[in-house]
């Protein structure tokens, strides 16, 4: 997701910042909570981050405050060499799930963040997700993908 300059800029900020102080794991796990859902916010904020929306209250940057935290996880993500990984499955397979987990964190390195989804729609199979890069082995996906082929050689024909 490209967050534009400004956001970025205040993002390197506040990495930095937060790699001084030695507050980077508490403002990251923060930023994420935060990001997840505003309403159920960290009480309190810690030091750091109180500190950081001061300054984006007295720039006048709090309506690019979302973008600016997503690129802070971006920013801290990879400097930290932590890949996020999601596993959406049709049903719930704790062995394939297991599977796929250690050759995933074989495969990548550094620490991995797991998550886990249950999509009935999906049929069979699975679709996964390790940073930007996706694989989709769903049936709902091939079953797609022939419709669409169906209706290329429908249209050639006509």
């Amino acid at each position: 997701m490209d967050t534009g300059p400004i956001a970025r800029r205040y993002a390197l900020a506040l990495l930095k910042y937060v790699t001084e102080t030695g507050h980077g794991e508490e403002v990251y796990a923060q930023v994420k909570a935060l990001l997840a859902d505003p309403d159920a916010a960290p009480q309190p904020l810690c030091e750091d981050l109180q500190h950081f929306s001061a300054l984006l209250i007295k720039n006048g940057r709090m309506p690019e405050v979302k973008r600016i935290f997503h690129s802070f996880i971006r920013l801290y993500e990879e400097r930290h060499d932590i890949h996020l990984v999601r596993l959406k499955t049709a049903v719930d397979s704790p062995a394939l799930q297991a599977k796929i987990e250690a050759f995933v964190r074989d495969k990548v390195g550094g620490q991995v963040e797991f998550l886990t989804e249950v999509d009935p729609a999906l049929i069979g199979g699975f679709v996964l997700e390790v940073d930007d890069r996706r694989l989709d082995a769903s049936v709902s996906r091939q079953l797609e993908d022939i419709r669409r082929q169906l209706i290329e050689k429908n249209k050639r024909i006509v």
